[in-house]
C-alpha cells in the first residue's frame, strides 16, 4: 500500500487499525510565559480559544476525530483549570471498551525533580505507559491549534519503517528561530535538526522558507524507552525532544519527516502556535472573517469541548443612540449586548456590555462585564474582568502602559487583577 493510498484513498479500516493502536500522550505541562498575564493563574493548553474552546481541546478532538481513544495528558504547571475542564468535558469515553483520557499529573516518580524537560517527562512516566502495551506513541503538544488526522501520520511512519517521524511545518525564516528547523533529502528522511538556530537555514530552493518541527513525534514504545533511559543517564542533557532525543537520534535511526499539508495540492493546512499574546490575538481574531482559513463549522472534524447550558445571545435596545448590534462579530451563549456596538470582535460566554458603550476588533473572555460609556479596541479583556463605567482601553497606548499589558503589535491585555490595582508604569 502506498503512501499516496493511505494519505488520499479509502483504506480507513487499515488505518483505523493503527489508531486503535496507538496511546497519545499529550505534553500539557509549559507554563505559558510568553502569554504574559493571560497564563498567570493557568497554563497554556488551558487558555480559552475561538469564542468556547480551550486550546487543549482542539488536541483532544484531533486524537479522537483520528480515532484515538488512549490518551495520557501529563500536566505540571498550574494545572487545576486544566484539569477541571477535562473532567467535565472529556468523561464520555467508555473503560470498558479499553478508552480513556487520563490526567497525569507530575508525580517526581523518579526522584526529586519535577520535569526537566519533554523526555524527561515521558521518561518518568515510562511505566505508566508501558502498562498500556501500545503498538505506536504520539506524542503531542497541548498548545497549537490546527486540525489533524493523525492516521495518515501513523501510516507514513509504518510504511517509511521508521524509527522515529516528526510532524512539520513550513514557517517563514523570520519566525524559524522559535521552532527546531530539520533538513530532510528527497525521501523526507530527517539528515539535521537545529532546535531554534539563530540563523535557520531554508529549505533549497525556498529562501524565505524553513522546515520547522509541529512537536509531534511517533516512536515505536521500546525504542521510546531505550532513548528515554539513555538521556536520563546523560548527566549534560536538557531531556528536551528537540534538544536532544530528535538530533542525536538522526546519525544511526530511520527518523523521517512528515508534511502536514494536502497531499494533492501540497498547500499547508492550517496550524498556529498561538504561544505570544499578538499571535493568540490574531489566531482568534482570524476567526471572525467572513472565511477563516481555520474552519469550526466542519460538522465531519468537530470540535469537542465542555460547555455550560447558557441561554442564546441576547440584542436589546434599538434607539438611535442606544441600539444592542454585533457586526462581523462571533458571540457566544449567555451574552447580552446591551444599548452598545460590537464590530469585529470575539465575545466569549455570559459577557455583557452595558449601553453606549463600543467594542471593536477585541478578544472578550467568558463573564466580562464591560460597563457604560466604555471604548474597547484592539484588546484582550481577561476572564472574570469588570471594566468600569467610562473605561477607556485601546485609545491612548501610553495610558494603557501605565495599567496593562501592551504587546509589540499594540495589543492591550486587560486582567481582572490589573483593574483592581491602581495605575503603574513601564507596561508594555
Amino acid at each position: 500500500m502506498s503512501t499516496e493510498q493511505q494519505r488520499v484513498g479509502a483504506p480507513r479500516r487499515y488505518l483505523s487499525r493503527l489508531t486503535r493502536g496507538t496511546l497519545a500522550v499529550i505534553m500539557a505541562g509549559g507554563r505559558g510565559e510568553r502569554l504574559k498575564q493571560l497564563t498567570e493563574d493557568r497554563c497554556k493548553p488551558a487558555a480559552p480559544f475561538g469564542g468556547k474552546f480551550r486550546i487543549i481541546d482542539f488536541v483532544l478532538s484531533n486524537c479522537l476525530n483520528s480515532g484515538i481513544r488512549q490518551i495520557s495528558v501529563l500536566t505540571q504547571y498550574k494545572a487545576h483549570s486544566l484539569i477541571q475542564h477535562i473532567g467535565k468535558g472529556w468523561g464520555f469515553l467508555r473503560g470498558e471498551f479499553g478508552e480513556f483520557i487520563e490526567i497525569i499529573p507530575a508525580q517526581q516518580r523518579r526522584g526529586p525533580e519535577w520535569y526537566q524537560g519533554t523526555a524527561d517527562a515521558l521518561w518518568q512516566n515510562m511505566e505508566l505507559i508501558r502498562a498500556h502495551r501500545p503498538l505506536h506513541v504520539l506524542v503531542l503538544a497541548g498548545d497549537h491549534i490546527y486540525k489533524m488526522d493523525y492516521g495518515p501520520m501513523i501510516g507514513f511512519h509504518v510504511e517509511k519503517e521508521a524509527d522515529i517521524t516528526v510532524g512539520v511545518v513550513e514557517v517563514p525564516l523570520e519566525r524559524a528561530r522559535e521552532f527546531g528547523v530539520l533538513g530532510i533529502d528527497e525521501s523526507n528522511r530527517v539528515l539535521s535538526f537545529l532546535e531554534k538556530p539563530r540563523n535557520p537555514p531554508p529549505m533549497p530552493g525556498r529562501p524565505d522558507v524553513a522546515l520547522g518541527s509541529m512537536g509531534i513525534y511517533v516512536f515505536n514504545p521500546r525504542l521510546l524507552e531505550r532513548l528515554l533511559r539513555a538521556d536520563a543517564e546523560d548527566p549534560g542533557s536538557a531531556h528536551d525532544f528537540g534538544k536532544n532525543i530528535i538530533p542525536q537520534a538522526i546519525a544511526n535511526l530511520r527518523v523521517f519527516a512528515y508534511p502536514f499539508e494536502d497531499v494533492r495540492s501540497k498547500a499547508q493546512h492550517y496550524w498556529r502556535d498561538v504561544g505570544t499574546i499578538d499571535a493568540y490575538y490574531e489566531a482568534n481574531m482570524e476567526l471572525v472573517r467572513v472565511s477563516p482559513e481555520l474552519n469550526i463549522y466542519d460538522e465531519q472534524w468537530p470540535i469537542w469541548t465542555y460547555q455550560e447550558q447558557l441561554p442564546p445571545a441576547k440584542f436589546v435596545f434599538d434607539d438611535t443612540d442606544r441600539r444592542g448590534c454585533a457586526i462581523d462579530s462571533m458571540v457566544s451563549g449567555g451574552c447580552i449586548i446591551s444599548g452598545s456596538r460590537v464590530s469585529n470582535s470575539l465575545l466569549f460566554s455570559q459577557v455583557r456590555v452595558h449601553d453606549y458603550s463600543t467594542v471593536d476588533r477585541s478578544v472578550i473572555l467568558p463573564r466580562v462585564h464591560i460597563g457604560e460609556h466604555c471604548v474597547i479596541r484592539n484588546a484582550i479583556i481577561d476572564e472574570g474582568a469588570v471594566v468600569p463605567d467610562g473605561t477607556m482601553i485601546g485609545v491612548d497606548p501610553v495610558q494603557d502602559r501605565e495599567r496593562f499589558y501592551v504587546s509589540e503589535n499594540g495589543v492591550t491585555l486587560v486582567t481582572a487583577s490589573m483593574l483592581r490595582a491602581p495605575a503603574r508604569s513601564g507596561g508594555g
